[in-house]
């Protein structure tokens, strides 16, 4: 449970730090919307998550921590494809802006995978694929390296890197947002620290022991 904050948000980098149990997976659900806040108002672009739910639906893309929980379809172009049948009717269309994001992600290869076959990293980008695919305008990343190898590691932070999109990224891995605009590190359900990265992870640190 998290204490009363306000924050804006601004920044196209944004890390989040902070021990287990700490609020940082509770504040990224208030900001996509699959947690309403129990008092005042959570907005993007001012559009109100619970008023203007239906608005903001696709707005925001949340990458889990675990990918298995978001990839609904057997196969990850389908998958991926199925994200898109809301927005594009003509289904070549929606194949042609797969096959794009793919190559993009340089995971064409993973596209006629099923996705119980596939490793953890590979899930993890094949989520990312599904993801951005319906082009959100904001993207959380929760724990986006936790399960990647060395090259996948290297994959997923070129492909941040290259986004245009506003990025909320929640993290163990430090070296991932040492070179970010802004950290907010949370402890014991309140925001301990919102500085540059260099001084919310000596924070850390600190209460880390």
């Amino acid at each position: 449970m998290l204490e009363p904050l306000t924050l804006s948000l601004q920044e196209r980098l944004i890390g989040v730090i902070g021990l287990n149990g700490s609020g940082k997976t509770s504040f990224a659900r208030l900001i996509n919307g699959l947690t309403a806040p129990s008092q005042g108002h959570v907005r993007l672009d001012g559009l109100d998550t619970v008023a203007d739910a239906e608005a903001l639906m696709g707005r925001v893309g949340y990458i889990f921590q675990n990918p298995a929980n978001q990839i609904i379809m057997p196969i990850v172009a389908e998958d991926m494809e199925f994200g898109l049948r809301n927005r594009e009717p003509d289904k070549t269309a929606r194949m042609e802006k797969v096959a794009a994001t793919l190559n993009a992600l340089e995971i064409a290869h993973l596209g006629a995978r099923r996705a119980h076959e596939l490793s953890g990293g590979e899930l993890q980008l094949a989520a990312l694929a599904a993801m951005l695919v319906t082009d959100p305008d904001l993207i959380i990343f929760d724990e986006p390296t936790s399960q990647l190898d060395i090259r996948n590691r290297r994959l997923m932070e070129r492909a941040m890197a290259a986004l245009p999109q506003q990025r909320i990224v929640i993290s163990h891995d430090l070296a991932l947002i040492e070179d970010f605009e802004r950290v907010l590190l949370f402890h014991d359900g309140r925001l301990l620290a919102d500085a540059t990265p260099a001084i919310a992870i000596a924070h850390y640190q600190e209460i880390a022991g």
